[in-house]
């Protein structure tokens, strides 16, 4: 079997790191650390004015767009960088949807914003009650009675949490619940809600890894039919391909990879007490060595639902067998570099003159929370067993 790249890949990966060498600052990653933010409207900005975002992502319903597997390139290279992308991942998650699945409207008024690097969304799964189930939202939309001719109108009322940039976003990627009759994966519908409505407010919350995450309510929201994704009632098969984008191609599973560098370098330097280098120690040069094997099948399963993509295919159950072993993977990791870095796997980050310091101890406080976004290692089970593997429900 021939692993080796395509030249166009090759071609787009050189591209990109030109582009970071030149666009990406250190005041821009600093910045995105102390925030919590990762996103930078001018990184992103210059960015689109390539024409990445517009350009898209060749799939389902598409007979044209950027091959998906230079697209894990690209979120690739800005991950191991540390760019802030993520503003660029779901401007590109829901413009693909857009283009997919929306209406003229969407088309013509919103798909250049997004296209241009003028808006960004967020997206509107999770709600505190829920968490990663997210079929079982909660958060109502109710058609509002008016004269006949008039365009329908929805109530919006509800709450969801985990909503990143929101307080960036032009608009949230909403799913809803619309017909509490029906079974919880067919009475949902999606909209994109435009965050200049009245009744929307959120309130930011700090997560352990340094992220800053929010939790945005909804109170009388009134939004015109025009907002709506997708079919009424048909709003999980939205859902389906906004989440298997989101745990493949979209997916920042590299974290172990600059983990695993770092230390590796910090060990070279690092002595212990007799005078012996970190590094020098078999132990540890062969807990290193099993990270990096992680890595290197973290890499091969990251490129499955992309080459899937590619295909014209949809990587469902494939993004999950990725998402989930690059979560685990790199929870192992975490903890298996604090344990070697002793008291120094403690220090909180700090940067100064000195060099950047705390990676280890900022790593161990990340990788939980990679098991948690994107749907929860427990969901990625179920979603294999299910899937792939044919067992019955569990609930």
């Amino acid at each position: 079997m021939d692993f080796a790249p395509k030249p166009s890949v090759e071609e787009f990966r050189a591209s990109i790191r030109r582009f970071i060498a030149d666009h990406l600052t250190a005041e821009m990653v600093e910045r995105a650390h102390r925030t919590g933010t990762f996103h930078d409207w001018d990184f992103h900005r210059t960015l689109a004015a390539t024409g990445v975002i517009a350009e898209g992502m060749a799939g389902p319903g598409r007979a044209t767009g950027r091959d998906p597997l230079e697209l894990y390139v690209l979120f690739d290279e800005l991950g191991l960088a540390g760019a802030p992308f993520y503003g660029l991942a779901n401007a590109m998650l829901v413009a693909g949807i857009i283009e997919q699945i929306g209406s003229d409207f969407h088309i013509r008024e919103v798909l250049p914003k997004f296209h241009s690097g003028e808006a960004i969304a967020a997206l509107g799964y999770s709600e505190p009650g829920s968490g990663s189930d997210v079929a079982a939202a909660a958060t109502r939309a109710e058609r509002v009675p008016g004269h006949p001719g008039d365009e329908a109108v929805w109530l919006v009322n509800g709450q969801k949490m985990f909503t990143t940039l929101v307080h960036e976003a032009g608009y949230v990627i909403l799913l809803t619940r619309t017909d509490p009759d029906l079974p919880k994966h067919r009475g949902l519908t999606m909209f994109l809600v435009p965050m200049d409505l009245p009744g929307i407010d959120f309130q930011a919350i700090e997560t352990m890894g340094g992220d800053r995450t929010n939790i945005t309510y909804f109170t009388d929201v009134h939004l015109p039919d025009r907002w709506r994704l997708g079919e009424v009632n048909g709003g999980w098969d939205v859902m389906k391909v906004a989440l298997a984008y989101e745990r493949g191609v979209f997916g920042n599973m590299n974290q172990g990879v600059t983990l695993l560098r770092r230390f590796a370098e910090w060990a070279r330097t690092a002595e212990r007490s007799d005078g012996t280098r970190l590094i020098d120690d078999p132990g540890v040069r062969r807990r290193l060595a099993r990270i990096a094997v992680d890595n290197e099948i973290t890499g091969l399963l990251a490129l499955r639902p992309a080459l899937l993509a590619s295909q014209g295919r949809l990587p469902t159950t494939e993004g999950s067998v990725a998402k989930l072993f690059a979560s685990e993977a790199y929870n192992r990791a975490a903890e298996a570099c604090q344990e070697m870095a002793g008291t120094a796997g403690l220090l909180s980050p700090v940067r100064g003159d000195g060099g950047d310091w705390g990676f280890v101890d900022l790593a161990a406080r990340d990788a939980p929370v990679t098991a948690i976004y994107g749907g929860t290692s427990e969901i990625q089970r179920n979603n294999i067993a299910e899937h792939r593997l044919g067992l019955p429900r569990a609930r």
